[in-house]
This record gives structure tokens, C-alpha cells and sequence, in this order.
């Protein structure tokens, strides 16, 4: 473990730096509970051995901090006091103290209380993993392994604020694949699964390094695409519409190419514009079905000189 002392007198940390060092775990020092809070946000430690009474920054107001900040792992905190009294100990523990040691620090004690740290703070990491594989399935389509509407949702809106206090524009694709009722009626639901996973693949690979790819529902797709204008949008999702032609997908319902194709609408925000994230998919929304109006297998960006290929049978 890594473990930081915080204490004002020279002679407690050079004692508790060699018995911590002693028992094979990492140690830091620092003189006061200012350094020590400084220290405390340049790197991360398992435990925090902390005196009561230091100038500047007390043990329980640095305990108070450390509880109070976000962070990923759990650091386990020692209060090392002088003081006997109940009263005082259980201040300590209320301000964030998960245990304590009575001055002078016996170094069986200290070893039984880091004992119980280790086990604490494998703990909380094993819980940490847990909690973030957690919420990485909680914004993952587990049929296409794409992210999910939820995730989508989050993105869209940070995404929007990022744009706005930067002043650089970004766009959204909404893709939807064409005739795919016809296709599941035709074929099953299970081949109309597996059809959705390799399109969901394709999506994947072709979007680029930034980008991120949404399952929207059913059979349509999101493409969020930050630093991009809609023409430049444009070129991605054509390359992006061919190379779902080229997957081959037998459809019997979609002649005359007779393969599953998709259909792709752009929307962007750029500076001075006052659309809301929802305004944008709108918009998008209203260029796919433009898309399908059109004879379907393309690409519409309004505003946008047209660069469309595919079927051009309405």
C-alpha cells in the first residue's frame, strides 16, 4: 500500500515512516496538514495517517477534505492523538477517521490497523471495478456492443456544451436501416439479430478515432461526430452508407439491389446557433426521413451540396 503521514512533529514521522516502510508499504511524510493536503491531490494513497493537532490544518478538518473530494478509490484514514478521551475520539472518527492510534504509536498496533486497511481498501477497489463495469452495461446495447440510448443522451449533451463554450461545431448522423420490417418478417427474428449485430460491427469500424456510434432503438443508429461540419459529415456517412451496401446482406425485399442498405440523416450545430440538443436530432430526424422519401439507400444533409448515391428510384 502507499501511505501518507501527516504529522508536525519530526520525531512521530521518522518513527511511523519506518515502521510503515518496516512492514513493506510505500511512505510519504509531510510536516503539516497544508502539505499534506497538497500531496493528497497530486497522488493517490491507500492511507492516511494523520495527527489530531497540527498548525494550519487540523486532522479532523484535513479527515473533513478528504471525505468531502471525489475520488475513484477509498483512502483509509488512522487518527494518531494524544488525547484519551472518548469524546475526542469519537470527533475524530465522526470527521472521517475510520480508526485511531494513541500517541506514542505502538508499532504492533499500527501493523494491525494497516492490516485491516489493506483489507478495507481492496475492498473498495474491487467494488470501484465492479460499479464501473456496471455502468459501462447500463450504456451498452448488449446486441450490437454499440453504446445506448442513455449513454447517447449524456454524450449529446456534453457534447453540446462542449461546443458551446468553444465555439467549435460538431454533428449527428441518424441511420436507419431501410425496409427492415419486411426483413424480419422474411427471415426471422434471430437472422434480423444477427443482421443487426454485423451492421452494428460495420458501424464500429468505420467511424473514426472521436467519433462514437449509438444503438437509437430497434433498427436505427446514432453517430455523434465532435469537430465536424455537416460536410464534412457528409463524406464519413457516405463512406459509411457503401460499406453497409458492401456487407451483402441478402434482402429480398430491397430490390433492385437486393441486399440490406440504410438510410442517413445529418444535422449540425456551429457557432452563433441557438438549436438545443434535441433541436438537432429533430433536424436530423428530418433529413432521414427526407432520405427515405428519396428513394432510401442515402445520404441527406440539408443545406449541404448533394454528394448522394444509391438507389435513386423514388
Amino acid at each position: 500500500m502507499r501511505v501518507l503521514v501527516a504529522d508536525d512533529e519530526t520525531t512521530s514521522r521518522l518513527v511511523a515512516r519506518r515502521a510503515i516502510e518496516r512492514l513493506d508499504h510505500e511512505c510519504d511524510v509531510a510536516a503539516d496538514g497544508v502539505i499534506a493536503w497538497e500531496m493528497l491531490h497530486k497522488a493517490e494513497y491507500d492511507v492516511l495517517i494523520t495527527d489530531w493537532m497540527m498548525p494550519g490544518l487540523d486532522g479532523p478538518e484535513l479527515c473533513r477534505r478528504v471525505r468531502a473530494r471525489k475520488q475513484d478509490g477509498y483512502t483509509y484514514i488512522l487518527m494518531t492523538t494524544s488525547l484519551s478521551a472518548a469524546s475526542d475520539i469519537v470527533a475524530g472518527m465522526e470527521a472521517g477517521a475510520d480508526d485511531y492510534l494513541v500517541k506514542p504509536v505502538d508499532p504492533f498496533a499500527l501493523q494491525t490497523r494497516l492490516i485491516a486497511a489493506q483489507r478495507v481498501t481492496e475492498l473498495h477497489h474491487e467494488l470501484s471495478v465492479a460499479k464501473s463495469a456496471l455502468a459501462k452495461l447500463a450504456r451498452t446495447d448488449p446486441l450490437t456492443q454499440l453504446s445506448n440510448r442513455l449513454r447517447m443522451h449524456e454524450d449529446l449533451v456534453s457534447a453540446h456544451e462542449r461546443s458551446r463554450r468553444s465555439l467549435s461545431p460538431y454533428t449527428v448522423a441518424l441511420c436507419d436501416l431501410d425496409g427492415f420490417k419486411s426483413y424480419n418478417d422474411t427471415y426471422g427474428h434471430l437472422e434480423g439479430d444477427e443482421a443487426l449485430r454485423q451492421i452494428g460491427r460495420a458501424i464500429a469500424t468505420h467511424v473514426r478515432t472521436g467519433d462514437s456510434a449509438y444503438r437509437y432503438g430497434g433498427e436505427e443508429f446514432l453517430i455523434l461526430m465532435p469537430d465536424v461540419r455537416a460536410e464534412g459529415a457528409v463524406v464519413c456517412m457516405e463512406r459509411l452508407r457503401a460499406g453497409i451496401e458492401r456487407l451483402a446482406i441478402p434482402h429480398a425485399g430491397r430490390e433492385p439491389r437486393g441486399v440490406v442498405t440504410i438510410s442517413i440523416g445529418i444535422a449540425g450545430w456551429e457557432a452563433g446557433d441557438e438549436k438545443s440538443p434535441a433541436q438537432i436530432l429533430e433536424a436530423a430526424d428530418a433529413a432521414l426521413y427526407a432520405a427515405k422519401q428519396h428513394g432510401r439507400n442515402r445520404v441527406v444533409a440539408p443545406g449541404v451540396e448533394d454528394r448522394l448515391s444509391g438507389d435513386r428510384t423514388p
